[in-house]
């Protein structure tokens, strides 16, 4: 069954329902310059509602390791790595860990170590939650491959053909599930979990 990820929770009360709606694993935004960005008061307080219910995913840019340690001090214990960290970093965080990445970037995707991994689109220097759909024929190919999370302007109203054209382990969505940035539309994502789910 794939697996769905909300991404961009900023709110407790969202995040629950988000599980509550039938999420797999839910992104917490550490990168300062997201308009996602969760607090670290906020994200502790999401980890202590929601529980065990899904995976938590810390989703950061380039960040220090000290920073790393500080996040999962707060009881993340996923990170997802979205910025250009070579694939030797990540293997430091594995296995609770997986690389994003984008078509065209400085390494081959196959070269992150661990066994998901994520792409994404990339716009300008937003790193991702653009909107902007990705290359699905190079995803499906990764797809073939390894565990692959597919991001990238995904919506209730493309997810199936998406999951169509790509057959991934898991599909990522934030900006396609929102009322404004950070805030989720719940009918939203209602509605993309009830397409995946059907598609899957």
């Amino acid at each position: 069954m794939v697996q769905i990820k909300i991404c961009g929770l900023t709110r407790v009360d969202e995040a629950v329902a988000c599980a509550d709606a039938g999420a797999d694993a839910l992104g917490l935004n550490f990168w300062p310059r997201s308009k996602r960005c969760v607090r670290d008061d906020v994200a502790a307080e999401i980890v202590t509602a929601v529980g065990e219910r899904v995976r938590l995913v810390a989703v950061v840019v380039d960040a220090s390791a000290a920073r790393i340690a500080e996040i999962r001090g707060l009881g993340v214990r996923w990170v997802q790595l979205h910025g250009d960290e070579p694939p030797e970093l990540v293997s430091r965080y594995l296995p609770e860990a997986f690389k994003a990445v984008h078509f065209g970037g400085p390494h081959e995707p196959l070269d992150y170590p661990g066994e998901e991994l994520l792409v994404d689109a990339r716009v300008g220097d937003l790193p991702g939650g653009t909107g902007v759909t990705c290359d699905w024929t190079a995803a499906a190919g990764l797809a073939r491959q390894t565990r692959l999370w597919l991001a990238g302007g995904l919506t209730a109203e493309n997810v199936a053909d998406a999951m169509d054209a790509v057959d991934p382990f898991g599909v990522d969505v934030a900006s396609g599930v929102e009322g404004s940035p950070g805030r989720k539309d719940l009918e939203k994502v209602r509605r993309f979990i009830a397409n995946a789910r059907s598609a899957g």
